[in-house]
């Protein structure tokens, strides 16, 4: 690790910070906000009050998707004469559905430490209280906003054995839970909203049962979908399903809207084959002279 000519080695601290209850900060987080050169932060105006609730006072300096191609290289640099420099988001770790993956990649091009601080996860927090199998879980972020483009992400999403984890906004999860009963099934599911927060709420069911429970009471504030994985039952029948690949890619292609190199993966995948077989298999049919 290159030393300095002041003496000391830039790095960069990537700090978990609470998503909603102040109490869920580590003792490790608080020392090392406290022994920053300087705090990089989405809004400084949300982090000022971490700060404050904890009596920290830290030159703050803004970095977000907005900025990030130029407040990238400025923060290098500081780091680069040495500064301690520590970036949080606006809840839970830093680059998880959030800004800062440039200034990762831009610190360890220039051969500075970047050292994980770990701590709070609404995905986490969610899939421990869900009642859903947590072994494996399948983290999908925030699924596209466009009705046809979210319809197409859940497609690729339609044979995923493990649990599915998605973040999503209360005005958009009406249409997203629809979509995903439609194109998923009605598959059980957990909503988790405003984890660790004053109103924290867990619901439990079917995606239809959760999408009756909205109708009668909407869901505000941050959303953590859960969704449990395809059944065995399901994945046996559409591996013996009478469709030929052929017809399955076509009906992909047709209704999800993928292209062709995308259907045969998918449709390879749901029959537990290879893709090189599947490739095979699909120019077989394709060359078969029609009845």
């Amino acid at each position: 690790m290159e030393q300095q000519s002041n003496g000391r080695t830039g790095c960069l601290y990537l700090v978990a910070t609470p998503i909603g209850n102040l109490e869920d900060i580590t003792l490790r987080a608080l020392r090392i906000l406290k022994g920053a050169d300087q705090i990089a932060c989405e809004d400084t105006r949300h982090t000022q009050k971490l700060l404050n609730h904890y009596n920290i006072q830290k030159s703050l300096v803004s970095y977000h998707e907005h900025n990030e191609m130029t407040r990238a290289p400025e923060l290098v640099l500081a780091m680069e004469q040495g500064a301690q420099i520590a970036l949080v988001s606006d809840a839970g770790m830093p680059l998880v559905s959030d800004p800062g993956y440039r200034l990762v990649i831009l610190a360890l091009r220039h051969h500075l430490p970047v050292v994980p601080i770990p701590g709070p996860s609404a995905l986490l927090a969610a899939l421990s209280a869900s009642g859903l199998p947590n072994e494996e879980f399948l983290f999908a972020g925030f699924l596209p906003a466009r009705t046809g483009e979210r319809r197409r992400a859940l497609e690729r999403l339609r044979i995923e054995d493990r649990t599915i984890i998605l973040y999503e906004a209360p005005h958009r999860i009406e249409g997203t839970l629809a979509d995903a009963r439609d194109v998923l099934g009605d598959r059980p599911a957990c909503l988790a909203r405003e984890v660790t927060k004053l109103h924290e709420e867990f619901r439990r069911g079917t995606l239809s049962e959760l999408t009756a429970s909205l109708s009668e009471k909407p869901a505000r504030g941050e959303i953590t979908l859960l969704i449990g994985a395809v059944p065995p039952e399901e994945r046996s029948a559409q591996r013996d399903s009478s469709q030929s690949l052929a017809e399955r890619v076509d009906e992909l292609i047709r209704q999800a809207k993928l292209d062709r190199k995308e259907a045969l993966k998918l449709a390879a995948k749901e029959r537990g084959m290879t893709k090189r077989a599947a490739y095979q298999e699909l120019h077989l049919d394709l060359s078969e002279p029609e009845a």
